[in-house]
């Protein structure tokens, strides 16, 4: 990596971050991707919410070592521990993502309850927005959070699916249609629900074909009851809450994918220098060294788009929708890169990239594949970008 965006202060903290992660993950990724070891996982969160790394998107509340504290660094921290184990960095990533908004959103006595915990890694968050015909299109929402004025309750009903923590979260943060008279747009909302609330159950898991160790599955509302105060923002203002968050969900992924690649990229180049292949070495090759190359610009381009939308994201400057086309840009090239350097890698090694006994490029192969449909499809956030280009066109998707 370049950095080329970066300040010192950024590039320090690249290497203290790598060093920590070298320390508490790498020894526990074996346990995590064979194991699928949530004890591991827990044991490496902890550290992080101890070492202050969990607050570095929370500038009031940061006790690190950083001067100015932000999303270039949220950034980092899920590029260096993706490219150790992207299960691992999809937990603490989903984790960060719900403190966000509780953080921003949340009335002071609740976010003291739920966002502490996660911050200091003693409890796990949870996004709840899925459901089974609902993707990228949150028009066609159907879980329903209505308000019972008689006992100043939230009532939330609904089916949500592919949730990551599920069933191992303490905290959820849920997206429902509050408002039916109106588009999603004007009359969805945001709760806190606690996982010990009545009404609440994981019906089940899922299995993967990788991020082994990252629990995901399906959560269910039943007349699940919250109180008033558990409302985020105001009523019927979750679409915007939501938009915010995946502004900064995108910016995360884009790091994930760098991590991913960069990983993939070592993996090749190595092969590449040692392997001999009729009487030279395979990066002697034409063929292996055009793929090398490409993996090259295509991990520069994304590194500059991703730390550019980070730091246009920590600049403050732009609105959520301003920040909508550069968080997709570094989102698509990133995970698109992630992918394609997963695939070249597997490639170059041959019968090697196939299986676990010569490495890690199966699991980065099988890895990467979730990077281009999670937190937006990237024929979605293609979407994104050309209609910020020709705002005057409003396809019906």
């Amino acid at each position: 990596m370049k950095d080329y965006l970066l300040d010192p202060e950024a590039r320090e903290f690249r290497a203290t971050t790598r060093e920590f992660l070298q320390r508490e993950l790498a020894p526990r990724s074996d346990a995590i991707e064979n194991r699928q070891d949530w004890a591991a996982v827990k044991a490496v969160v902890q550290a992080l919410g101890k070492a202050h790394y969990l607050t570095l998107m929370f500038p009031d509340l940061y006790r690190g070592s950083l001067s100015s504290p932000g999303l270039v660094h949220a950034a980092i921290l899920s590029e260096e521990a993706a490219a150790i184990n992207y299960a691992f960095e999809t937990t603490i990533a989903t984790a960060i993502s719900c403190a966000y908004p509780l953080h921003r959103y949340a009335l002071p006595e609740v976010r003291a309850r739920y966002l502490d915990g996660i911050i200091d890694g003693s409890e796990i968050g949870a996004i709840c927005v899925t459901e089974p015909d609902v993707g990228s299109d949150s028009a066609g929402m159907q879980t329903r959070i209505a308000f019972d004025d008689t006992r100043n309750e939230w009532v939330i009903n609904g089916f949500k699916r592919y949730i990551s923590n599920a069933s191992v979260a303490d905290t959820y943060i849920v997206y429902g249609i509050s408002n039916p008279a109106v588009t999603a747009q004007k009359g969805m909302s945001a709760v806190v629900v606690p996982k010990d609330m009545p009404g609440i159950r994981f019906p089940r898991n899922y299995t993967f074909m990788g991020r082994r160790g990252c629990i995901v599955g399906e959560v269910e509302f039943q007349d699940c009851r919250v109180p008033a105060n558990h409302l985020l923002g105001r009523r019927d203002e979750g679409f915007r809450i939501m938009l915010g968050m995946f502004n900064f969900e995108r910016v995360i992924l884009g790091g994930s994918g760098l991590g991913q690649a960069r990983a993939a990229f070592d993996i090749a180049t190595t092969h590449a220098q040692r392997r001999n292949s009729f009487g030279q070495k395979l990066g002697c090759k034409q063929l292996i060294w055009d793929r090398v190359a490409e993996m090259s610009w295509r991990i520069d381009a994304a590194e500059l788009l991703t730390y550019k939308a980070a730091l246009l994201y920590d600049a403050g400057a732009l609105s959520a929708k301003e920040l909508m086309k550069p968080a997709s840009m570094a989102k698509l090239v990133a995970t698109e890169t992630a992918l394609f350097c997963a695939d070249a890698t597997v490639q170059i090694l041959g019968g090697d990239g196939l299986t676990k006994e010569y490495g890690r490029a199966e699991q980065i192969y099988r890895d990467a594949r979730a990077l281009t449909i999670v937190g937006g499809t990237s024929e979605m956030v293609k979407y994104l970008i050309a209609s910020t280009d020709m705002p005057s066109i409003k396809p019906n998707l």
